[in-house]
């Protein structure tokens, strides 16, 4: 009995000698960050913004593989089962670990148990955009159009589940309006079609609208948060613009695959805190509209709990389900 015991701990010795080794020596070659939307979507801007202080601090190359698709499942349940030996890190926004929980009865992983957070990166709004030939410069405006011609009008999400899908849901349930949705494969397409004029309105997060905002091509009615943003001082909130109470903010982390070795957990977090900090990139994510944040893991995990709860009672307020 002793000796089946003493060659157990030699084993689990043997193990936890080889992880630490592992850990010491990491990395020693590129890394997959696998990024769950098309190229072009926000969380890819952020990602690319990102990948570079992280590569070089790391000394290895940082590969985004995009896998978007079915409002960020694809691209979850792949990074969910990935290798955990820190070779492929997740970059993630809320769709696939907060909000598509709760609107499928089952998914393929389990968003607490099957990931290890790294470090929460940044904050930001969503804004209530519409094309410009809807005749509403105002959310109250909007409001009346869509109680006048309930259905009529429509908007753009980059996918069923996806955090513009479920804004959209959270407004119309607190406005009482009837808005058909009509989901895209990402937020480029959608975004697309909105400055075509195939859709009428959408909300979007503010990097890849302002350019067209500024240009006339898309009209902007609100931010989604719940202060007005320094980018945009001047444009009201949907709160105090019509809807008490709305707030819709998005969010990016980095993650892992869960059982990734917690020596390699550690450094990640704390390249990553260095890299979100570093005044540049701090510059660069307020441009774009977003508060750089740098967590710890402890502190990623408990935002992920918290938002995951939050959309919990979003999901059952609107009413919000997929197709």
């Amino acid at each position: 009995m002793q000796y089946v015991v003493r060659k157990i701990c030699v084993g689990l010795a043997a193990m936890l000698l080889a992880q630490f080794a592992a850990a010491q020596a990491y990395p020693d070659k590129p890394i997959r960050v696998i990024v769950p939307v098309p190229a072009g979507g926000t969380p890819d801007v952020v990602a690319r913004m990102v990948a570079p202080g992280l590569s070089s601090l790391l000394g290895q190359q940082l590969v985004i593989d995009n896998r978007g698709g079915a409002g960020a499942l694809i691209g979850t349940e792949l990074a969910a089962r990935a290798v955990p030996d820190g070779y492929t890190l997740f970059f993630s926004s809320p769709g696939g670990l907060t909000i598509l929980p709760h609107l499928h009865k089952k998914i393929p992983y389990d968003p607490l148990k099957d990931f290890a957070p790294v470090s929460l990166v940044c904050i930001g709004p969503f804004l209530l955009l519409t094309h410009p030939a809807v005749p509403a410069t105002t959310v109250k405006e909007l409001i009346a159009l869509a109680k006048a011609e309930p259905g009529k009008l429509n908007y753009a999400s980059a996918g069923n589940g996806t955090p513009n899908h479920l804004a959209m849901e959270l407004f119309k349930s607190m406005a009482g309006v009837d808005i058909t949705h009509v989901p895209y494969k990402g937020a480029p397409q959608a975004v697309t079609d909105l400055i075509g004029g195939s859709v009428d309105l959408m909300f979007n997060s503010i990097p890849p609208a302002l350019p067209h905002i500024k240009s006339g091509r898309l009209k902007l009615l609100a931010v989604a948060s719940a202060k007005r943003s320094p980018q945009l001082p001047d444009v009201p909130t949907v709160s105090e613009a019509g809807v008490p109470g709305f707030e819709v903010i998005t969010w990016f982390g980095l993650l892992a695959p869960a059982k990734t070795p917690k020596q390699i957990l550690a450094r990640l977090n704390e390249l990553m805190v260095k890299v979100v900090r570093a005044p540049e990139l701090k510059s660069q994510l307020e441009i774009l509209g977003y508060d750089a944040v740098g967590s710890s893991a402890d502190e990623f995990a408990a935002f992920i709990l918290a938002e995951s709860e939050k959309y919990a009672k979003v999901v059952k307020l609107s009413g919000a389900k997929v197709d």
